[in-house]
Order: C-alpha cells, then sequence, then structure tokens
C-alpha cells in the first residue's frame, strides 16, 4: 500500500484523512522539510499558490517529489474552474495523476473509495 502525506490548512484534509483511518503524515507549517523516502499519495486542499509554499518546501526536499506517485485534491465545488487546481497544478508540474478528489471533508462514500484508491494503487 502507498503513504500518504496531506497538507491541511483550515482542517478540512486532516478531517477527510482522519475518517480514512489510514495514516498520513502532515505537513507541518514551521518544518515541512520531511523525507518520505517511498512511494506516497499527496491529499492538498484548493487555495492560492502563495498558502502553498509548505507544500512546496516539502515537494523540493530530497527525493519526495520523485516519490510522490498521484495527487489528491479537496475542494469546493462552487469554485468551478479552481475545485481542486491546487492538486491539479501540482499533478502537472510532476507529471503523476490526480487520483482522487473529493469536496470539503469528504462523504462517507468518498472515504469508502478513496481507501479503495490507496489500496489499490501500484496493483493494476
Amino acid at each position: 500500500m502507498v503513504e500518504i502525506a496531506y497538507y491541511s490548512i483550515t482542517g478540512q484534509t486532516r478531517r477527510f484523512v482522519s475518517k480514512t483511518g489510514l495514516n498520513g503524515y502532515e505537513i507541518n507549517d514551521a518544518d515541512p522539510f520531511h523525507e518520505m523516502g517511498r512511494s506516497f499519495i499527496l491529499i492538498v486542499p484548493a487555495y492560492d499558490d502563495d498558502m502553498m509554499d509548505p507544500v512546496v518546501d516539502f515537494l523540493q526536499y530530497k527525493d519526495n517529489a520523485k516519490n510522490c506517485v498521484g495527487l489528491a485534491g479537496g475542494g469546493n465545488r462552487n469554485f468551478n474552474t479552481l475545485y481542486n487546481h491546487t492538486a491539479n497544478d501540482i499533478a502537472k508540474g510532476l507529471d503523476v495523476p490526480v487520483v482522487f478528489e473529493f469536496e470539503f471533508n469528504g462523504t462517507n462514500k468518498d472515504v469508502e473509495n478513496f481507501k479503495k484508491v490507496v489500496n489499490n494503487f501500484g496493483t493494476k
């Protein structure tokens, strides 16, 4: 099973990860320099680029960018084209897929489906 790293600003992404019951590394604003050391899916909320500086620092640290195999994004569909733009932009920059999207902190169905994505990632 692939690892998870995530960044949460308002707590929505943290709540989503918590509901999955999966262990994940939360990127820390004060010290984003953590080496994942293996393949992981990065989960990010949709916010302005300047609010993602800790995520950029995290990805630039050691082999983290190379080990990121996919993105998942949380957002608000009311933002239309900006819905999950952060996950889409990072995925494009790293040339990896967006493997999942959810709104706010995800529904029970989102949680179930994301867990399937994580558990099946790389087995196909």
